[in-house]
C-alpha cells in the first residue's frame, strides 16, 4: 500500500464544499487535523470517551471514604486494608498492559465496547461483599476494566480531535482531568447525601451502597457506546482499510469520503502489531519521550494518591476532623479546587503547552506539601483552614499541571500505530506506582503521622526534575507526520 498520497490532500475549502477522495492514510489524518472533519457525532465520541475516565476516576475514588468502614467490618490489619485499596491498581496495571496492545491490534472501537461489562458487574459483586478477598477479587477486575479503559479513551480523544486550535487534541487529552475530578467529586456528593439518607445505625453500610452506585453510570455510558461510538478513522486508515476510513468519516464527521477506483492496494491490511511492538517505544525518537512521559507520570500519581485519594485520612486522621467535615471538605477539594484546575487546563492546553503547565503545577505542590510538613498537626481553626487550603492549592495544582497533560504526553508523541502501547506501557508503570503508595499510604501515615508529608514531597521534586532535563513539547506536534518521515528516509 502506499504511504503517501498520489495527489495533493484536499484544502479545508475543498473538503466542505464536496466530495473528499482519500488516497491514503495520511489524508485521513491530514483531514481531521485540520479541523476541517467536524461533526456532531464526532463529538458526542468525545464525551463518551470522557464518560470512560468519569467511571475509571468514580471506581478508584469509591473506597476513599470507607476505608475505615472496611476495616473494622472485616476486622482487617493495615497491611490488609492496604491490599484492599491496592487490588484496583494491580488489576490496572495488567489490564493497562494488555489493553494498550489490543488497542492498536484489534482497534478502539471493540476495547471500548467490551471493558463497559468489568464495570457494570464488578460494582455490584463489590457492593454485596461478604469477606474482604471477595472484594479484594472483584476490585482487582474492576481494576482490569480501568486499564483497558485508559488507553482507547485517550486514543479516541486525542483522534477525534483537531491537532491545533480550539477543540485540539491537546485540549481534549487534557480534559480528562476535569473529568476525573467531576467523578471524584460525584463520589464525595453521593456520599454524603447517603450519609444524610442512611440511619446512623447503618452508616457503615455506606460504601457499599457507594461502590453499587458506579453501576448505574457504567450502563448509561453503555448504552450511549452502542448509539454512537465508531472506530477511529486515522487507526482503520493506518490498517490499511481506506474504505472503513471513508465511511468513517461519512457516519461521524459528515464528510463526503470516497476512496478513488485507481488507488491501489486501499484494502491492503499490514501485519498487526504484536506484543514486540513495546519494544518500539524505547527505539529511535520515541525512547526519550517514554522515559520523560513514565517520569513525570509516576511523580504525578505518586502526588495524587497520597494526597487526592488520601483526603479522607489527612483530614480524618492527620488532621483530626469529624466524619462530615472529612466528607465535606473532600467534596469541596476536589469540585471547587481540583475540577477548575482542570477546566483551566483545557482552556491553556492550546495556548500555553503542557511543559509550562506541568512545571507550574509541580512548583505548586512543592510549596503546599512544604507548608503542610511545617504545619503538622494542626490546633486551632486557623491552622486547619491552612492545612486544608494547602491541600486545595495542591488539587488545583493538580488539575491544571500534572493531572491534564500526563496523557499528553503518554499519547500526543506517538503515532496512531503505537499510540495504544504507548499509552497502556505508561499507564501499566503508573500503575505499579499507584499500588505502592496505596498499599504503604495507609501504613506510612499510621506510622509516621504527619511526617509522611515529607515523603510526599518527593513526588514534585521528581517531576520537576525530569520536566528540567528536558524541555519537550507535545501540545501541537504531529506524530503520525514524524512516521510518515522516518518511513520515507528508512526507505
Amino acid at each position: 500500500m502506499s504511504t503517501t498520497s498520489s495527489l495533493p490532500s484536499p484544502t479545508p475549502a475543498e473538503a466542505a464544499s464536496g466530495p473528499v477522495p482519500i488516497r491514503s492514510a495520511a489524508d485521513v489524518s491530514d483531514l481531521v487535523n485540520s479541523g476541517t472533519a467536524r461533526g456532531k457525532h464526532a463529538r458526542m465520541i468525545v464525551i463518551i470517551a470522557l464518560g470512560g475516565i468519569f467511571l475509571d476516576a468514580y471506581d478508584l475514588s469509591s473506597l476513599a471514604y470507607g476505608l475505615p468502614d472496611i476495616t473494622k467490618q472485616f476486622g482487617l490489619s493495615s497491611t490488609m486494608a492496604g491490599v484492599v485499596t491496592a487490588s484496583i491498581s494491580v488489576g490496572s496495571l495488567i489490564g493497562a498492559l494488555v489493553g494498550g496492545w489490543l488497542v492498536d491490534r484489534i482497534g478502539r472501537y471493540r476495547v471500548f465496547m467490551a471493558n463497559m461489562l468489568f464495570f457494570v458487574i464488578t460494582a455490584l459483586v463489590c457492593s454485596v461483599a461478604q469477606d474482604a478477598w471477595t472484594l479484594i477479587g472483584a476490585r482487582f477486575v474492576m481494576g482490569i476494566g480501568v486499564g483497558m479503559d485508559i488507553p482507547v479513551a485517550i486514543a479516541f480523544l486525542a483522534e477525534f480531535s483537531r491537532l491545533r486550535g480550539k477543540g485540539s487534541k491537546g485540549s481534549r487529552t487534557a480534559a480528562w482531568s476535569p473529568a476525573w475530578y467531576a467523578a471524584t467529586s460525584g463520589c464525595y456528593l453521593v456520599i454524603m447525601a447517603l450519609y444524610f439518607l442512611l440511619p446512623d445505625a447503618h452508616l457503615g453500610w455506606l460504601w457499599r451502597f457507594t461502590v453499587g452506585f458506579g453501576a448505574i453510570p457504567a450502563l448509561v455510558v453503555l448504552l450511549l457506546r452502542r448509539r454512537y461510538m465508531n472506530e477511529s478513522p486515522t487507526w482503520a486508515a493506518d490498517q490499511g482499510d481506506l474504505e472503513g476510513a471513508a465511511g468513517i468519516l461519512r457516519q461521524s464527521y459528515g464528510v463526503d469520503a470516497y476512496v478513488p477506483d485507481d488507488v491501489e492496494g486501499k484494502t491492503e491490511r499490514p501485519q498487526r502489531p504484536g506484543l514486540a511492538s513495546y519494544a518500539r517505544l524505547f527505539k529511535g525518537p520515541y525512547r526519550t519521550r517514554t522515559i520523560q512521559s513514565v517520569a513525570v507520570g509516576l511523580a504525578e500519581t505518586f502526588g495524587y494518591n497520597a494526597v487526592a485519594f488520601g483526603l479522607p485520612i489527612i483530614i480524618a486522621t492527620l488532621m483530626t476532623q469529624g466524619p462530615l467535615t472529612t466528607i465535606a471538605s473532600s467534596f469541596t477539594l476536589n469540585l471547587v479546587f481540583a475540577l477548575t484546575g482542570g477546566l483551566l487546563g483545557i482552556r491553556w492546553a492550546s495556548t500555553k503547552g503542557a511543559w509550562p503547565m506541568m512545571s507550574l503545577g509541580f512548583a505548586i505542590q512543592l510549596v503546599a506539601i512544604t507548608v503542610l510538613a511545617l504545619i503538622g498537626q494542626p490546633s486551632g481553626t486557623a491552622v486547619v483552614t491552612a492545612g486544608i487550603l494547602m491541600l486545595g492549592a495542591f488539587m488545583f495544582a493538580q488539575g491544571f499541571g500534572p493531572g491534564a497533560h500526563i496523557m499528553s504526553y503518554a499519547s500526543l508523541g506517538f503515532p496512531t500505530s503505537m499510540r495504544g502501547v504507548s499509552i497502556g506501557f505508561n499507564q501499566a508503570v503508573l500503575r505499579l506506582g499507584s499500588t505502592l503508595t496505596l498499599f504503604f499510604f495507609p501504613i506510612l501515615s499510621t506510622g509516621l503521622g504527619t511526617g509522611v508529608y515529607w515523603v510526599i514531597l518527593g513526588a514534585p521534586v521528581l517531576g520537576l526534575i525530569a520536566l528540567l532535563v528536558k524541555r519537550w513539547e507535545p501540545v501541537g506536534f504531529d506524530a503520525d507526520a514524524e512516521e510518515r518521515e522516518l518511513s520515507l528516509r528508512s526507505t
